[in-house]
């Protein structure tokens, strides 16, 4: 059987057609794509400036238990931890083997009576200035709620009454704690006068040191028995019900903080934050060296709970605080992993018509997951997240949808 082949005439048309379909593949193999990114939509919403730092839980009330005299402190039974009440008996001391006592030894010993009776008469005094100005703050509180009952003041001044009076209520109770101490004391400084005279308890031969108020040990000094001289610090003890925390923050830092800011206290993995208020910024920086051996001024922030905490707290515990600088309820926001240096200004990559179209915008403030807009951007606009350096001006762009 014999072949004819094409005419001319076919042949020149399809060669064409093939070149054509060869052509069109390849502008079709390196026809750049779009590219799958991450959108996110502005809105307006709450926007908190905060300032995050660690600190650490302390108690608001410690006492320190130091030894009397000099003598040979008995091995302690207590533990750190455990719980005393006022009055109980801490330790035991051994009086050293009698000396003799000069005049001298005697006229310091009749001195430290008179300075703890001095002490406790300023107590005294320091408890009945605190009852004055808790009866003072009880009148005003409950004059202010009368005021309030009848609508002549605000809300936000029946409550700042309600926090005076909590606050001098306080302040009564650690006068009270005061008077107690010093009455302790005056009585271990008559004791060892006495001792010294020959008029002690020579029946024992022990000295006990009682604790001053009820709370807990949280440090013992010594765990042995062993000799102390006078004045040597055998425990301290305090009230873990009543604790407040101490964030160290830069000094540049401490200047955009108020008192009465708000505070959220993180405790740990999987605990609710214990919310707090900015009590007191400390008026005296002190130097720090960073991680990165940077020497930094910082300043303490005492920081109060205003709710009881969800679990158990001690001493000395560790905790970060996100303190709030700014809030705005009105803000438009977009996230800020969305942000583009743009010079010395800011940018977005915004979603329009399928491409990326590069828009200068004016950040206010930002924190670590939000940035507050003044403008350049519309409510309701999808922007890029995280635009890396292959997206450009007028790049095809597509979002990327994640799997249900």
């Amino acid at each position: 059987m014999t072949t004819h082949p094409l005419p001319n005439v076919l042949r020149r048309p399809v060669l064409l057609a093939l070149l054509l379909l060869a052509l069109a593949a390849l502008a079709w193999a390196f026809w750049p794509r779009a590219i799958e990114v991450e959108l996110a939509a502005a809105r307006i919403g709450r926007f908190e400036q905060t300032l995050e730092e660690d600190g650490r839980l302390r108690a608001v009330h410690r006492y320190a238990i130091s030894a009397p005299v000099a003598a040979t402190l008995l091995r302690p039974t207590l533990k750190v931890g455990d719980r005393v009440e006022a009055g109980q008996v801490l330790a035991q001391l051994v009086p050293l083997p009698p000396q003799m006592i000069d005049a001298r030894s005697r006229s310091m010993l009749q001195e430290r009576v008179g300075g703890a009776e001095a002490a406790q008469a300023a107590a005294r005094a320091q408890l009945g200035q605190a009852q004055a100005a808790a009866d003072r703050a009880a009148l005003e509180s409950g004059r202010v709620d009368r005021l309030a009952g009848e609508r002549f003041v605000s809300p936000s001044a029946q409550d700042e009454a309600r926090l005076a009076l909590q606050v001098q209520r306080k302040a009564l109770e650690s006068a009270q704690a005061q008077v107690h101490q010093a009455e302790h004391a005056l009585a271990e400084a008559r004791a060892a006068l006495q001792r010294a005279e020959g008029r002690g308890d020579r029946l024992t031969g022990l000295w006990p040191v009682t604790s001053p108020v009820a709370g807990e040990i949280v440090r013992l000094h010594h765990e042995s028995a062993t000799a102390v001289p006078a004045g040597e610090a055998l425990m301290e003890i305090a009230d873990t019900a009543q604790l407040e925390a101490v964030v160290d923050v830069l000094s540049g830092d401490a200047l955009r903080v108020k008192p009465g800011a708000p505070v959220r206290l993180a405790l740990g993995s999987g605990l609710p934050e214990l919310p707090g208020r900015v009590e007191r910024i400390e008026p005296v920086a002190f130097t720090k060296v960073s991680a990165l051996g940077i020497e930094e001024q910082r300043v303490n922030l005492i920081v109060a709970p205003t709710a009881a905490a969800p679990v158990a707290l001690g001493d000395g515990y560790r905790v970060d605080a996100r303190i709030t600088i700014e809030v705005r309820d009105d803000a438009l926001l977009v996230p800020a992993g969305a942000l583009l240096r743009d010079g010395s200004a800011w940018a977005v990559m915004v979603f329009v018509d399928g491409r990326a179209r590069r828009r200068t915008v004016e950040v206010a403030a930002r924190n670590v997951d939000w940035a507050w807009l003044r403008g350049g951007l519309e409510p309701a606009e999808r922007v890029l997240l995280y635009p890396g350096a292959t997206i450009t001006d007028g790049q095809r762009i597509r979002e990327r949808r994640t799997p249900p």
